[in-house]
């Protein structure tokens, strides 16, 4: 006869078995398993994403305090309408992501070209030296360059004005030369990144495709121009749509070249680095969220109208590059 405390035993352990087994089968199951992958994906979406966002949203109604927060309406928003300094923080960051889409899709894109074509020797390595920048911390690569823009006369741009007979130039105190700086470092930076996606576009792309434009006569530029340009639209689009996002966003690098948030005249000033100076500075995090929401609406609609305009919605259509019509075959004589 088994005691009751063992009975007890050997029935909360089949209990557990079956529970594992059961378990176990919807962990294997088809239907169940897509589900426990995603989930992980989901949970963060929804921490890191989701929850900021509306945190976000509600904290650019209010006036934050170490107290509490006050509900003001619209406050902020009609504050933002008069702000001058926000102004030109917008202004300042549309110009920079203008001039850096001006700068960072043809520039990567005829790199990614030239890598690829036989007249690049050791490309592995070219590709290690272009990617590099992108390892280099912003926070070393903004004193870098802080250093080498620096208007004394042991600057290496200066030694450089010295070289060619010219007085050295106060770089950072002024907008054209400041963002000369400024540009250079984003190019040092990310001109790698975006060669190695046009590079990974490249690739998909059939090589019997260039063999037949070869065939019909068609010289390096007319393959670039009618084949590569259009087949490379879908990395182009990517490359576009992220780089306005980091154009709209950017804030360490000016932080970094002029040593603080504060440029001269606001020549660096930023929309993050307008936010940053509100909200952390000033400690005025409802004013800060306002501002960031109205970046976001901001690189919504950009890219929204770019991906508009580029037919990324349209159902995709097959295109035929080249057209071959099979010859009519002669009526027997009778």
């Amino acid at each position: 006869m088994i005691p009751y405390d063992a009975e007890k035993l050997l029935l909360f352990l089949e209990e557990e078995e079956f529970i594992v087994n059961k378990v176990k089968k919807m962990l294997y199951s088809q239907k169940v398993a897509p589900y426990v992958f995603v989930i992980p994906f989901v949970i963060s979406l929804l921490v890191f994403w989701l929850y900021p966002l509306i945190s976000g949203i509600v904290m650019s109604f209010q006036d934050i305090s170490f107290g509490g927060s006050q509900w003001v309406g619209l406050k902020h928003y009609q504050k933002l309408a008069s702000d001058k300094f926000f102004k030109t923080a917008v202004f300042n960051s549309v110009e920079y992501m203008l001039l850096t889409l001006l700068l960072l899709i043809p520039i990567p894109m005829m790199l990614a070209v030239l890598m690829e074509s036989r007249l690049t020797k050791a490309k592995g390595v070219w590709k290690v030296i272009m990617y590099i920048p992108a390892l280099t911390s912003v926070v070393i690569s903004g004193m870098l360059f802080r250093l080498m823009f620096s208007e004394g006369d042991n600057g290496q741009m200066n030694q450089l004005m010295h070289l060619l007979g010219n007085a050295s130039i106060p770089w950072l105190k002024e907008k054209t030369t400041g963002w000369i700086a400024l540009l250079l470092l984003c190019m040092w930076r990310w001109t790698g990144v975006n060669m190695l996606y046009f590079i990974s576009g490249l690739k998909s792309i059939d090589t019997s495709l260039y063999e037949s434009a070869d065939i019909d006569g068609a010289n390096a530029k007319q393959k670039f121009w009618y084949v590569t340009l259009p087949l490379l639209k879908p990395t182009t689009i990517y490359v576009i749509t992220i780089s306005v996002y980091a154009g709209l966003s950017m804030f360490l690098e000016s932080f970094m070249l002029w040593n603080g948030n504060s440029s001269p005249k606001n020549i660096g000033l930023t929309i993050v680095g307008y936010l940053y100076k509100r909200g952390i500075e000033k400690n005025d995090m409802g004013y800060a969220c306002a501002v960031g929401m109205v970046l976001l609406v901001i690189a919504l609609a950009i890219n929204v109208v770019q991906l508009v305009a580029t037919g990324t919605f349209k159902k995709e259509e097959k295109l035929s590059l080249i057209h071959i019509s099979e010859p009519t075959r002669p009526e027997p004589i009778s």
